[in-house]
């Protein structure tokens, strides 16, 4: 058998380090925001999805043949997204693709996948309309109304606090399916939104919207937005006086957060995919090797591309051979996948059923605060 190693290449700036080509591979296709604004979402994938096929490979592969990743730089924008999709399936004749982190590229990546009848796999889109746009279309991570119903339910029956405001990016499908499934349980549970307020992606200043939402007197600010802007918000939150506890989905799981909040983001909660700390020997497994690789512990992200691709070889494997229509088929009869995220079932709706872990930040730590099962 042909030996698969990976290889760096100096080829387009869109292109990330690839698997070398072989003679009868399999070519799976990864796009993700490798530079831009979500960078940190796109690297720590690939960093799954890397480690992955290499364990694939090491172990024989997958009926007999090596996986080769061909990863594609989507710069975080959906018209790329689009771009470097339609390339993967119509050049690279990829049998699935991995992808995207992003709602708003997944959503403009996925029916392409669908009229080309390829199996996509979303490691971390969680809004809901993503699966919505094909039966070929999936996702390993829980989607914004499962999240929004675990975080509602932590805030009002963990936190006991039974009033919030909230801050939302406006033009993130994510941060605005979010938000609003948060409302709709907390207030179902009893509780009370006593404002919202908008920003956009990449804005700086948010003093004017935290001034109108500390009027409230919220006693909790839930923020769906990612960690680009996250830690500004908490510093600006604190040095209006607005103390009480911050909220986030896993938008948040990013290092950056701490590093640009500091202190400030000190006392705050986001729902996530995986905790590091999981004693489970999977997820330590997977922890040192990811930290032998890159000197620092995997994001979720990192879980969530790991557990994608070993999804897809599982599939492949059962379905006995390499045909699209039968891999789709074996993906959606996922049942009980031990994966680093977590037991893994794939649901009627190609969205999978598991729980949802809480972490809270202390002292520059993310702490595990317990699971939630909606």
């Amino acid at each position: 058998m042909v030996a698969v190693a990976l290889i760096t290449t100096a080829c387009r700036p869109d292109r990330e380090a690839q698997t070398s080509d072989a003679t009868g591979d399999i070519p799976i296709g990864v796009y993700a925001a490798l530079t831009g604004d979500q960078a940190s979402f796109g690297q720590a994938t690939v960093q799954g999805v890397k480690l992955a096929a290499e364990e694939i490979n090491a172990a024989g592969g997958v009926l007999g043949k090596q996986i080769r990743l061909v990863i594609e730089d989507d710069q975080g924008r959906p018209e790329q997204a689009a771009s470097v999709v339609t390339k993967l399936i119509t050049n690279d004749n990829v049998i699935a693709v991995i992808g995207e982190n992003s709602s708003s590229n997944s959503l403009a990546a996925a029916p392409i996948c669908q009229n080309n009848k390829v199996p996509m796999i979303s490691p971390s889109s969680t809004n809901p309309a993503v699966t919505e746009k094909g039966d070929y279309i999936f996702r390993v991570c829980f989607t914004d109304p499962y999240q929004g119903k675990a975080l509602a339910a932590f805030v009002k029956n963990e936190l006991k606090l039974d009033t919030a405001a909230i801050l939302i990016d406006k033009k993130n499908d994510y941060s605005v399916g979010l938000a609003q499934f948060f409302q709709q349980e907390f207030e179902a549970l009893g509780g009370k939104v006593t404002g919202q307020q908008s920003y956009s992606g990449g804005d700086t200043e948010f003093r004017p919207q935290l001034t109108t939402l500390k009027s409230t007197n919220p006693k909790a600010l839930f923020i769906p937005g990612f960690y680009t802007e996250v830690g500004q918000i908490a510093i600006q939150a604190r040095d209006l006086g607005l103390t009480v506890p911050l909220v986030g989905g896993d938008g948040w799981d990013s290092p950056t957060v701490i590093e640009i909040g500091g202190k400030s983001i000190d006392g705050s909660y986001f729902s996530d995919h995986y905790f590091v700390g999981d004693p489970r020997p999977l997820v330590q497994q997977f922890v040192s090797k990811i930290k032998q690789r890159h000197n620092k512990n995997p994001e979720a992200n990192a879980a969530l591309g790991y557990d994608a691709l070993k999804i897809f070889a599982a599939a492949a494997t059962r379905a006995g051979s390499l045909d699209r229509a039968a891999i789709r088929d074996q993906i959606a009869g996922t049942k009980d996948y031990d994966g680093v995220s977590g037991l893994i079932t794939m649901g009627a709706d190609r969205n999978p059923i598991k729980p949802v872990a809480m972490i809270k930040i202390e002292n520059g730590q993310m702490n595990f605060a317990g699971w939630v099962k909606p």
